[in-house]
């Protein structure tokens, strides 16, 4: 394992301190880029990694901590925006202020905004693949689907993108 090299001198590498010193700045890129905010994605990458961590005697390959906790971390972004929709349907309405519009907004915001607006598991297979530099392969494990059910998913957020955000 190439990340137990990095711990420092005195770290065993199956300790918990040692399993968050190297998995959870991952996690976290990962966590922003599917919620688009860093407190949340703090708070679900500390959630998610205290799920695996509780579990972790018993995974099947505790070699793959990383990719346990990759898919807590999505589960969890998952879980976190059903629960925002179940609140929002019952919430009274109330007026909420108008968002202004910056005329000076890059290309990066303009992309940033149109992933927020994917839908999570089409968001969530552009992040792994071109972020996380995932293979097809790996996503399906991730996600729980068919290797061609990501391909769909990366296409579909890619033809989305695009009409969106015309200049990428």
């Amino acid at each position: 394992m190439q990340a137990t090299a990095s711990l420092g001198v005195g770290l065993d590498p199956l300790s918990l301190e040692a399993l968050y010193r190297v998995h959870a700045p991952g996690a976290l890129r990962l966590s922003v880029l599917l919620t688009g905010d860093r407190a949340l994605g703090e708070d679900i990458v500390q959630d998610a990694f205290i799920r695996v961590a509780a579990r972790r005697a018993r995974l099947r390959d505790s070699d793959a901590f990383g990719a346990y906790l990759r898919r807590a971390v999505i589960n969890q972004a998952r879980s976190h925006f059903r629960h925002q929709r179940v609140v929002r349907k019952y919430e009274p309405v109330t007026h909420r202020p108008e968002a202004t519009v910056d005329p000076d907004r890059t290309l990066r915001q303009d992309v940033w905004e149109a992933l927020q607006r994917l839908p999570e598991r089409q968001r969530a297979a552009l992040v792994l693949r071109f972020y996380d530099d995932q293979s097809i392969d790996a996503i399906a494990t991730t996600l729980g689907c068919r290797p061609g059910t990501v391909k769909s998913h990366i296409s579909r957020g890619l033809e989305h993108l695009r009409k969106e955000v015309p200049d990428v």
